[in-house]
């Protein structure tokens, strides 16, 4: 028998097979199969690569698969090396489908890169699994020895959870003398047995009667059951009781309370007492289920609900109801109650990702599909129609693609920037009434792109430096944005190639490329450089790089570093700086102006004069702001011929710095021609060379120095000229020298002058030495000095001409205008303090030669 069993189901699977292979061929977008249930795992099922025209060796990478709901059992599995659809796990087709019919698995396949969907079905074919099975293995059936021939005696029927020709086929009575088997069909082609009395019984000769009842099924091989009946026979109850109708049918909502009485039954017996009171029951073959839902009043007949209805899980209850009196030999009669469920919307929508493709690029394009979404609601009709859409205000839209299936694709170009990440709301309602809803929330962050140039706090920065700051020191930070993300926002900084005053700017600073950092590598001096700018650029890690640049500027701030400078009067050969004074200037006369310079600048270079020695302090005094020296008052007899001074030059810085120069000013009758001390100067490198205005400030005293002469020597041949033509024929008397321009002493001449005379002592006039000439004859010269005259450091030769009216005090030669004057804003040396040029060589020859060792210089 199980070598029979054997080949009986390998046919089946045959056909089984033969029926897949007729039912495997694509139709519009949808393939159906057919499988038997309980084949083994690895089973085949069906070619999908093949039938779906998909590249077998792409399924894996273009990520292949079944799409199911979560929690369901994956009875079907796809090979993803050959796109074979195989069984994953054993089908039992009445696991899996409680109802009869056709049993269909919906499968959803699908597959991205691009995105495609696919629908198949596949319908599990039942296989001869399941024998027949009775309620009870004993059965006992009371008959009244009154039967009469041909009585019939419904019998409980066999089950079988087999569909088809699998299911109960018939069944067969075991031999005896009383009774015979028919089969009935019921409506819905269901078998059940009757027995049929075909001997009368007799309860004296036999009171029980034993018979054995087989079901067998229609399946190959063939499946049966056994119950055994135990026949006892009664005394006459001759009626038994009847239901109006053989059938009934009724409708109930699946939503109805318990309690809720579905139907009333009514069955009567003619017979009077026990034998005519009635009991009402399910009849034996009555499912589990339908007991669990239902319950029937033996006595009323009311058929109540007890569980709770579910119209997506059976929509159909079919209930077999016995009634039967209590008298003696009661036999059942059977009807049947057709439990129709209204369908009520009592299930929201099921909203499932089936597939999310994020994060998604901010510059993906518009119609870009982000995720899969499939609908679902169990209830039918109107109330199972389901319409999705995605919230307001969002750059997104459902397509739909397959009844019940959604696409959500971008509507319009993204920005991080604005919306790093957005929250979809999917609603999906159903068409019932009241609409049930279902919203499901999506979470679509945006990924990044570089297409954000960073951006510097500032438009620019200014940056103030003290001068002789430490080298490496810290001196400002410039701080930059960039509203990417990651490493798109990871910033560097750096200084643009560049030169300042002709050396490169990285030797002058220098940029922390992480922070933004700057640090000067070098002290910094006011004086060199005050101001520059460096370009600073910032850059993202990006691909491709962006940058941003931002203009630097340095200011250097000035220190007091820098000590006045004096340039006027500048002392010759490491002496005190020395000046004639007249004895007869007057209170406010201008001995001169004490010059100086400060390479810083602001209150640093502000600098103020005044008298820290001096022989008498009530005789001279010094402008604070111009460094003018003056006298104070007339000199008196008592006061000293040699007056020394210490003047001091301070600048405004904090703490201030000073310098001082030493005068030895000569007090004397008369004023020769002189050069003065305050008159030359040089500037000092520092200043010659450090502004501008310095270089035009001596290009302006050249101009004047030449003008001067020539306005000098041009005067002076006028003159001379005029007294040529007065005094012609005129000897050379030793009392009187005319001085003649016409013929000029020459340096020979001067040479072989015998200038042996000296200046009597304590003299307050002029005195003139004859000097021979060595020009023609009634010329000669004479050299006209003070008193004090040996101690300057120039002479000055100088006809000596009887005194005109406008020169016969002596002292009103010497004017105050013939002293130094320098400018206060400039601090340099006046040129009208100098000489012509073609007396200074023969003076300072002569000085040498004759006075030299009477000469002396102010002490300092």
């Amino acid at each position: 028998m199980g070598a029979g069993a054997g080949s009986g189901r390998g046919q089946l699977f045959l056909r089984s097979l033969l029926f897949l292979l007729l039912a495997g061929h694509p139709a519009r977008g949808q393939l159906r199969y057919a499988v038997p249930e309980e084949l083994e795992h690895g089973a085949f099922v069906a070619n999908l690569g093949e039938d779906l025209g998909l590249d077998v060796s792409t399924l894996s990478a273009r990520r292949f698969r079944i799409v199911s709901r979560a929690g369901a059992r994956q009875h079907l599995e796809v090979n993803l090396e050959n796109g074979i659809l195989f069984v994953n796990e054993r089908i039992d087709r009445e696991e899996v489908c409680e109802a009869g019919g056709t049993c269909l698995l919906h499968l959803q396949l699908l597959v991205e890169s691009p995105l495609e969907l696919y629908r198949v079905e596949v319908e599990v074919l039942d296989i001869n699994d399941h024998a027949p099975t009775f309620p009870w293995q004993e059965y006992v059936l009371e008959v009244a020895e009154s039967a009469v021939l041909g009585a019939r005696f419904p019998l409980e029927s066999a089950q079988d959870p087999d569909v088809g020709t699998n299911s109960v086929h018939t069944y067969r009575l075991s031999p005896n003398g009383f009774f015979s088997l028919e089969v009935q069909t019921r409506s819905d082609a269901s078998k059940f047995a009757e027995l049929v009395l075909e001997r009368a019984l007799d309860r004296e000769q036999q009171r029980v009667h034993r018979v054995l009842l087989t079901a067998l099924d229609g399946g190959v091989p063939e499946r049966s059951g056994t119950a055994r009946i135990l026949i006892t026979v009664l005394d006459a109850n001759d009626n038994v009781p009847a239901f109006d109708q053989p059938s009934y049918g009724v409708s109930l909502p699946e939503d109805a309370p318990a309690g809720t009485l579905v139907i009333q039954l009514n069955a009567t017996d003619l017979d009077e007492g026990p034998n005519g009171e009635i009991e009402y029951s399910f009849s034996g073959h009555a499912p589990p289920r339908v007991r669990e839902l239902f319950h029937v009043e033996p006595r009323s007949g009311q058929v109540l609900l007890k569980g709770r209805l579910d119209y997506e899980r059976a929509s159909l209850h079919e209930l077999y109801v016995q009634a039967k009196d209590r008298g003696p030999s009661a036999v059942a009669v059977h009807c049947r109650v057709l439990v129709h469920l209204l369908d009520v919307n009592d299930n929201a929508p099921e909203v499932t990702l089936t597939s999310v493709s994020t994060p998604v690029l901010e510059d993906a394009p518009p119609g870009t599909v982000i995720a899969v979404i499939s609908v679902l609601d169990r209830d039918s009709g109107d109330n199972g129609r389901v319409s999705c859409e995605v919230g307001p205000n969002v750059p997104f839209e459902l397509r739909s693609s397959f009844r019940n299936y959604y696409t959500l694709v971008t509507t319009q170009a993204l920005d991080r920037e604005v919306v790093p990440e957005y929250n979809v709301s999917i609603t999906a309602r159903d068409m019932g009434s009241p609409a049930l809803l279902t919203r499901s929330t999506l979470t679509i962050p945006v990924s990044d792109v570089n297409d954000n140039a960073p951006r510097f706090l500032q438009p620019s920065y200014s940056v103030y430096v003290m001068e002789n700051n430490a080298p490496g020191a810290s001196i400002c930070s410039v701080s930059a944005l960039d509203p990417d993300c990651q490493q798109n926002a990871y910033l560097s900084y750096s200084i643009a190639d560049g030169h300042i005053h002709g050396m490169p700017v990285g030797t002058y600073v220098s940029i922390n490329s992480d922070s933004g950092h700057m640090y000067a590598l070098r002290s910094l001096d006011y004086e060199q450089i005050r101001s520059f700018q460096i370009q600073v650029q910032a850059q993202d890690a990006g691909f491709p790089p962006l940058s941003a640049n931002v203009t630097v500027h340095i200011f250097v701030l000035d220190q007091n570093d820098n000590a006045p400078v004096i340039v006027s009067p500048m002392p010759r050969n490491g002496s005190v700086a020395t000046e004639l004074v007249p004895r007869s200037a007057r209170p406010g006369y201008l001995v001169g102006t004490v010059s100086a310079v400060d390479a810083d600048a602001g209150l640093n270079s502000r600098l103020s004069y005044q008298l820290l020695q001096a022989t008498d302090f009530t005789l001279f005094s010094v402008a604070p702001d111009t460094g003018e020296l003056r006298t104070l008052r007339s000199f008196l007899e008592q006061d000293a011929s040699r007056q020394q001074l210490v003047v001091q030059v301070r600048d405004g810085g904090q703490p201030a710095l000073s310098a001082t120069v030493s005068l030895l000013l000569s007090v004397v009758e008369t004023m020769p021609q002189t050069l003065s001390d305050f008159s030359e100067f040089s500037l000092p490198p520092e200043v010659s060379s450090s502004s501008p205005l310095t270089l035009y400030l001596l290009v302006s005293l050249g101009s004047i120095s030449f003008t001067f002469l020539l306005a000098i020597l041009i005067l002076t041949a006028i003159r001379c000229r005029g007294e040529r033509r007065s005094r012609q024929g005129d000897s050379c008397l030793p009392p009187r020298c005319h001085c003649c321009p016409g013929s000029r002493p020459s340096s020979d001449g001067l040479k072989t002058s015998n200038l042996t005379a000296q200046a009597p002592a304590g003299t307050t006039a002029a005195t003139c030495l004859d000097v021979p000439a060595g020009g023609p004859p009634g010329y000669c010269y004479k050299v006209c000095l003070g008193p004090e005259s040996a101690q300057s450091d120039f002479m000055f030769l100088k006809p000596c001409s009887p005194p005109r009216n406008n020169e016969k005090d002596p002292g009103k030669r010497s004017r105050p205008e013939q002293h130094l004057q320098v400018s206060k804003e400039a601090k340099q040396p006046n040129t009208d303090w100098l000489p012509p040029s073609t007396q200074r060589p023969a003076l300072k020859r002569y000085r040498s030669q004759h006075w030299g060792h009477r000469g002396s210089r102010w002490k300092g």
